[in-house]
């Protein structure tokens, strides 16, 4: 009984030795905003396969290629592996360990008579060992290690969306990109076949030297960007081609940047963001996870309960037969002193915690801000395009206009350029601001989460 009560006195004592619970850090808390600050007609639902509604079979084929064969996912899905792996490892302190073994020894000694005798005995041995969880130290390291396993798969999902938009938007981009690439093109057309009616002006003596020099100098202002614009081309074909997990290549056309659709907005609240995002689940999941780290470093504090039995056999040759062994006991180990070590990891752990928490917080408003830009973005490109379009019109009429003039001899060649130039410039600002928007839409369905449908559990 006495025993007992020193055991139970000793147990009550380590107890009063654990540190107290420091609770996550105020300043932490996430308040999601009532609604978005732009407000655009949304009426679509985001699907899991939300490039599809671009319209393109090619774009969705690329997408389809980067996420089959990115080399970021095959990282991401081989982390999960490895979290997974340590989740077990975790799982297997709440199971006893079992063991066999055998010990083989020969001998030589002398009796005390002085005559030497040599002697050769063996010892297989089976044992078990079992630490009993009684303040659920083992069950804290355990639900760590499986809230990690599904931080690193809401991790791996993250970088799943990612690669999706980061392809699509290139994909679009190189769209955007030949669709200037034939503006240049036409425009270095009709810039040639003007200069060579100013050619044949300029030799019949119709117009001036200086005339001709000016349609000279215009086209081949036009000519000079072509180079430019294909050389990003082909940097974004290799981009994609990286991206889509293959060397570079020339990537294959479907859609132009005209009819390439632009999705409808989708209908999301921002509270119910915290929820469709993967990346917001992951830090979720890191900081239960750490919740749970912190728990099992303040339960190290207390006393553990372990069981141990061995079972075997004595052969020897100074015996007659073998002599069965066996052994069964338990033991309660306190830590009395450790020199600061587990309070050190018990701070530590905690600051683990807040960590994760403030990481938490800084994942969210992010998130909150992307959807904000897109959806910003989304409008005002938008109105842009509007705006350009109306230009490109007038500026089309003011290049008519000034070629009529001119060839009927009231205005000079130099009013005709300058239509030139500002249509040729508005066309390209205009196909800019077309790719820009639809690169806008893309990362709206990034930042609500693409279609993500993984739950956290914590």
């Amino acid at each position: 009984m006495r025993r007992s009560l020193c055991a139970l006195a000793a147990v009550a004592l380590a107890a009063g030795c654990t540190p107290p619970e420091t609770p996550p850090p105020a300043g932490a808390s996430v308040t999601p905003p009532a609604a978005w600050r732009t407000q655009l007609p949304a009426s679509a639902t985001v699907d899991a396969q939300w490039w599809q509604r671009f319209g393109d079979p090619v774009l969705t084929r690329l997408v389809e290629a980067a996420l089959a064969r990115n080399s970021e996912i095959g990282i991401a899905v081989a982390r999960v592996r490895e979290a997974r792996a340590q989740e077990t490892i975790a799982r297997a302190a709440r199971l006893p360990t079992l063991s066999a073994g055998t010990s083989l020894t020969e001998s030589r000694s002398v009796n005390a008579l002085g005559q030497p005798g040599v002697g050769t005995s063996a010892q297989p041995v089976f044992q078990a060992a079992y630490e009993i969880d009684l303040f659920g130290r083992i069950a804290n390291q355990v639900e760590a290690a499986r809230l990690s396993a599904e931080s690193a798969a809401a991790a791996a999902d993250a970088a799943r969306l990612s690669v999706a938009a980061a392809t699509a938007s290139g994909y679009i981009t190189l769209r955007g990109l030949d669709a200037r690439i034939a503006i240049a093109r036409d425009t270095i057309a009709s810039r040639g076949e003007a200069l060579r009616i100013a050619r044949n002006r300029a030799e019949v003596g119709y117009t001036s030297e200086l005339e001709l020099r000016q349609a000279e100098a215009e086209y081949q202002n036009v000519a000079q960007t072509l180079p430019t614009l294909e050389l990003a081309a082909r940097r974004q074909e290799d981009a994609l081609a990286v991206l889509i997990g293959e060397s570079p290549r020339a990537i294959e056309r479907g859609a132009t940047l005209a009819t390439l659709q632009a999705p409808a907005i989708p209908a999301t609240l921002p509270s119910e963001l915290l929820r469709r995002r993967p990346d917001i689940a992951q830090a979720e999941l890191t900081l239960a996870a750490s919740d749970a780290t912190l728990a099992a470093s303040r339960a190290a504090f207390l006393p553990s309960l372990n069981l141990a039995a061995s079972t075997g056999e004595l052969f020897s040759s100074s015996l007659g037969s073998p002599v069965g062994i066996w052994s069964l006991g338990a033991s309660v180990l306190a830590p009395i002193f450790q020199g600061g070590r587990l309070r050190g990891g018990v701070e530590a752990s905690a600051a683990r915690r807040d960590q994760a928490a403030f990481g938490y917080q800084r994942t969210v408003l992010t998130a909150f801000r992307e959807v904000e830009d897109a959806l910003a973005a989304v409008d005002r490109l938008g109105e842009q395009q509007r705006r350009l379009e109306a230009q490109r019109v007038a500026l089309a009429e003011t290049l008519r206009h000034a070629t009529n003039r001119y060839r009927a001899g009231y205005s000079p060649y130099l009013e005709q350029l300058d239509a030139q130039r500002s249509l040729f410039n508005a066309q390209l600002a205009l196909a800019q601001a077309r790719a820009d928007q639809l690169t806008a839409l893309v990362a709206v369905y990034q930042s609500m989460g693409g279609g993500w449908a993984g739950t956290p559990t914590p």
